[in-house]
C-alpha cells in the first residue's frame, strides 16, 4: 500500500486534503508530514460558508502526537479564499485550529494529562515550553465555559483564597445545587460581586434568580451581595463562625501564656475537636483543665458554640444564641465578649441556616484541591493560569461541546 496513503487514512485527512510526502530523520528523531489540497480545489469561506477558490497559500507546521518516541509535524500550504462577501479569508483547516501550533489530537492529550499533572511537568514531558500548554489550557477552558447554562442557579457561596504572598486574592463562586465552579476573578471586595454577576448574565442567567447566598462575614462580601443581587438572603458560612470562635480562644491562650508557661505550645489542644486529640493532648488538657484560666473558660464556650447548629429549629437556634452571648459578655473576657458582639450584628445571617441549610463547606474543599495543585506546580505565575486550574478541577467542564471542530482520529 502506498505510504502517502496509508498517512492519509491514518490522519483522517478527506479531500482536498491528503498527504503529499514524509520526510523521516531518525538522528533527529523526528517525522514530518507534509500535507496538501488538490489543484482546483475549493474552499469554503470560514464566515459565511460560501465555496470559493484559493487566492493564495501560506505554509504553516503543527506538532502532532509523537510517531512511537520520534515528535511528529504536519505542515501544509494553508490557502485564503477571496470570499465576494467577506474578501480574502484564510481557511480553516481539519486537523487544528487557528492560532495554535498543535494538532487538535495533540491539544486533546494536553488537556488528558493537565488533568492530572502540573503545566510544567507536562511541558517537560512533550518537550515544549509551559507557556504554549498554558495557551491550549486557558483556550479550551474558556471555549467550554462559553458553553455554559447558569439560567437556573439559584443558590451559590463565594470564598476568597490567598494565592501569593501579600494582598493577592481570588474570589471563587459557586453552584451549590451542581457543585461546581461557576466564576473566578482577582480581588475580595465588592466588585468581585459586580463581576460575577457580569458573567452570570452572560450565561443566560439574572441577578434576580440568585436566592441565596453563602459567604462569611467579610463586609466587601455581604456590601456586594446587597447591590449586586438585590433578590438574595445571605447565610453567614457555619465554618466560618467556629473559625471566628477558635480565633477569639487562641487570642485568650496567647493572653495568658505569658503567665502561665503551660499553655506554651498547646495551641492545637484546644483548637482540635476532643475526638481527635492523642493521649497525650488529652491528658495535657486536662491538666490545664484543673487550673482556673480563662482559656479554659474560653475553651468551654467554643464546646457551648458548637451545640448552636445542633438546635431543632430557628426559634431554638435564636434563644441559644442570645444565651451565649449573654454568657459571653458576662465572663468580662474581652476577646468573647467582641465575639459576641459580632454574632449580634450579623444576627439574622447566621440564623438563616435553619432556613437554607448551606455552608462554605464544599468550596472550602475546592480550595484544598486547588492549593495541592499550586503545592505541585510550585505557585502559578499569574491568576488567570490558577483561575484556568481551578475550573479544569472544580467546573464540571464539558469539553466534548465546545465549537471546537472534532480532532483527528488515533
Amino acid at each position: 500500500m502506498d505510504t502517502n496513503l496509508l498517512f492519509t487514512a491514518a490522519l483522517g485527512l478527506q479531500p482536498p486534503w491528503e498527504v503529499k510526502s514524509l520526510e523521516f530523520n531518525a538522528g533527529e528523531r523526528r517525522l514530518d508530514i507534509l500535507v496538501d489540497f488538490q489543484r482546483g480545489a475549493s474552499f469554503p469561506c470560514p464566515e459565511c460558508g460560501a465555496a470559493s477558490k484559493a487566492h493564495d497559500t501560506e505554509e504553516k507546521t503543527w506538532r502532532h502526537l509523537d510517531f512511537f518516541q520520534h515528535a511528529a509535524y504536519l505542515t501544509a500550504r494553508v490557502p485564503r479564499c477571496n470570499c465576494e462577501t467577506h474578501g480574502v479569508k484564510t481557511v480553516d483547516v481539519p486537523w487544528g485550529r487557528k492560532g495554535s501550533g498543535f494538532t487538535l489530537m495533540f491539544e486533546a492529550l494536553i488537556m488528558v494529562l493537565v488533568r492530572e499533572m502540573p503545566v510544567n511537568a507536562v511541558a517537560r514531558l512533550v518537550g515544549e515550553h509551559d507557556t504554549r500548554i498554558w495557551r491550549v489550557l486557558n483556550h479550551h477552558v474558556e471555549e467550554a465555559r462559553a458553553k455554559l447554562d447558569f439560567a437556573k442557579v439559584e443558590t451559590i457561596c463565594v470564598d476568597d483564597k490567598s494565592y501569593r504572598r501579600g494582598h493577592n486574592y481570588l474570589s471563587f463562586f459557586m453552584d451549590l445545587d451542581l457543585r461546581r465552579v461557576m466564576f473566578g476573578t482577582e480581588g475580595r471586595n465588592a466588585a468581585t460581586l459586580g463581576a460575577f454577576v457580569a458573567d452570570l448574565k452572560a450565561h443566560g442567567g439574572k441577578a434576580e434568580q440568585i436566592r441565596d447566598v453563602c459567604c462569611d462575614m467579610s463586609p466587601a462580601f455581604i456590601a456586594g451581595i446587597r447591590e449586586h443581587l438585590p433578590k438574595a438572603e445571605i447565610t453567614l458560612d457555619r465554618f466560618h463562625l467556629m473559625k471566628l470562635m477558635n480565633d477569639a480562644l487562641d487570642a485568650v491562650r496567647r493572653s495568658e501564656s505569658p503567665s502561665t508557661p503551660g499553655l506554651k505550645k498547646t495551641r492545637y489542644h484546644w483548637l482540635r475537636n476532643p475526638g481527635d486529640l492523642t493521649k497525650s493532648q488529652k491528658a495535657r488538657l486536662k491538666e490545664l483543665k484543673a487550673m482556673n484560666l480563662q482559656t479554659v473558660e474560653a475553651y468551654q464556650m467554643k464546646l457551648l458554640l458548637q451545640d448552636f447548629f445542633e438546635q431543632p429549629n430557628r426559634r431554638a437556634g435564636s434563644m441559644f444564641l442570645n444565651d451565649w452571648c449573654t454568657m459571653a459578655h458576662a465572663s468580662g473576657i474581652d476577646p468573647l465578649m467582641r465575639l459576641a458582639t459580632t454574632f449580634q450584628s450579623h444576627r439574622r445571617g447566621i440564623l438563616n441556616w435553619w432556613r437554607s441549610q448551606i455552608s462554605n463547606g464544599l468550596i472550602e474543599g475546592i480550595n484544598s484541591l486547588i492549593q495541592a495543585a499550586i503545592a505541585k506546580a510550585r505557585g502559578y505565575r499569574n491568576p488567570r493560569n490558577l483561575i484556568s486550574i481551578a475550573y479544569l478541577i472544580a467546573g464540571k467542564l464539558d469539553f466534548n461541546k465546545t465549537p471546537t471542530r472534532n480532532p483527528l482520529p488515533t
